[in-house]
């Protein structure tokens, strides 16, 4: 089965996420000579550096979530949207197979992003909760809240360990931010919304398996965070690796164990694969391997940008960090190398220019590298809350955000602490049974 979209005589460039790099490609060829398709598997791009804020009952979904269909309502010629997953590609026949069916294509860019690294570990994979999407950060939402209504209600002290220790692993910007807006939760929250409750037995913890939190970024960021999450009371737990999750207890590999029903995983990140994806295009981190002009090596047609891909150059032999920013610059120059393509002029080569990275403790805090200073408390928080203000797409949503944090920050409450399990219709999920059952007998290539 094909997804019916009228050729015309434009060349069709099929874009594959609709993350930061993909909404920047799509976006920077508008008015181009090419018709676009952007496929995602969901039908909103999502502002991830704020989901953990979703996931501590401190931000509404629709604060960072922008529905595609509403981002490009203004494009509509030579722009389609539709909703599926990639599965594999046929690039002799031009094709991309997706969960509804095959598309053609020109040109063809992966732009997919990442999904959490279990490196391997099935268990893990099954018992962790993830946060790489807001349905996973709603998922999060869900479970520590009802941890601490059953809290009130259990009838022995070691389940009440259990539901109110919190164990996040993986010392990155995830997990310091999520650490700090946990501890911010626990003592703001926990004290108001649960009297019955002592916030003191509210048990946070974070591992890392590095020797350092933050070990992408400078020392001086590094020990900042350190310092700024011990004093607002999280037990760090360094140069550790978790063995096993079994009988709701963390197991280290030294045999130490934390009892707990919130085990939280944000350990690393792996590149979104496509199924039939030749293995020897494939590099670290699961990621595609691209030349300068961002082409996935051997194919002339298709290209790969952000996360999803690895380029080397000389200031970095082991490619790029994987930050929203790389993203942005790739699909900024693709697009200008697209319009080159058209002309029939000589592509250019990608030099990522290092804008800095930060990241945010909790209230007052954060830390922020830049590539000639580095600085940290509330100046670096300030920097924080105006850059990523400044990147929340559309006006409504940015004066949301922003009262949201500022109502937070005067009275220390949100109001939006529900417990929210969502539901199908059963007719939903009769078709989709019936769709996934057509597609896995498809062949890819008929």
């Amino acid at each position: 089965m094909s997804i019916n979209i009228a050729r015309n005589n434009k060349k069709r460039i099929v874009i594959v996420g609709g993350g930061f790099g993909g909404l920047q490609l799509a976006n920077k060829l508008k008015g181009s000579d090419y018709q676009v398709v952007l496929v995602d598997k969901n039908n909103y791009h999502q502002f991830l550096p704020l989901i953990y804020q979703v996931a501590t009952a401190g931000m509404e979904p629709s604060s960072i979530a922008f529905p595609f269909r509403n981002v490009y309502k203004n494009r509509k010629k030579n722009f389609y949207f539709r909703m599926a997953e990639a599965r594999a590609i046929v690039p002799e026949h031009n094709l991309l197979q997706t969960s509804i069916g095959k598309i053609e294509y020109d040109y063809l860019v992966f732009a997919a992003g990442t999904t959490s690294n279990f490196f391997g570990n099935k268990h893990f994979e099954e018992v962790a909760m993830p946060m790489k999407s807001i349905s996973e950060a709603m998922g999060l939402r869900n479970a520590l809240l009802a941890n601490f209504e059953r809290a009130i209600t259990c009838t022995t002290e070691e389940e009440k360990r259990e539901l109110l220790n919190i164990v996040i692993v993986g010392g990155g910007a995830t997990g310091i931010e999520i650490a700090g807006a946990l501890s911010e939760m626990k003592r703001y929250v926990v004290p108001k919304d649960y009297p019955e409750l002592n916030w003191e037995d509210v048990h946070i913890y974070l591992v890392e398996a590095n020797d350092k939190l933050l070990h992408t970024m400078s020392d001086s960021a590094s020990k900042a965070a350190y310092n700024s999450l011990e004093k607002m009371g999280v037990k760090i737990i360094l140069g550790q690796r978790v063995a096993d999750y079994t009988n709701r207890e963390v197991v280290f590999e030294n045999g130490d164990t934390i009892p707990t029903r919130s085990f939280i995983w944000t350990s690393g990140v792996t590149a979104v694969r496509i199924g039939n994806f030749n293995t020897e295009l494939i590099g670290h981190g699961g990621r595609i391997m691209v030349d300068e002009h961002n082409r996935v090596k051997g194919l002339n047609n298709v290209f790969a940008i952000g996360d999803q891909c690895i380029q080397t150059e000389d200031a970095y032999p082991n490619g790029h960090p994987q930050l929203a920013q790389v993203a942005i610059q790739q699909a900024t120059l693709l697009a200008a190398n697209f319009k080159r393509l058209s002309k029939g002029k000589d592509l250019r080569p990608f030099h990522y220019k290092n804008l800095g990275s930060m990241a945010t403790v909790g209230r007052n805090s954060a830390v922020v590298d830049l590539p000639k200073l580095h600085f940290s408390g509330w100046v670096a928080w300030l920097t924080w809350l105006v850059v990523h203000l400044r990147s929340i797409l559309g006006i409504r949503n940015k004066i949301f955000v922003l009262l949201n944090w500022i109502w937070n920050y005067i009275t220390y409450d949100s109001s939006i602490r529900l417990i929210v399990y969502a539901r199908k219709a059963q007719e939903i999920k009769d078709r989709e049974l019936r769709e996934s059952q057509t597609h896995l007998g498809e062949d890819v290539l008929t």
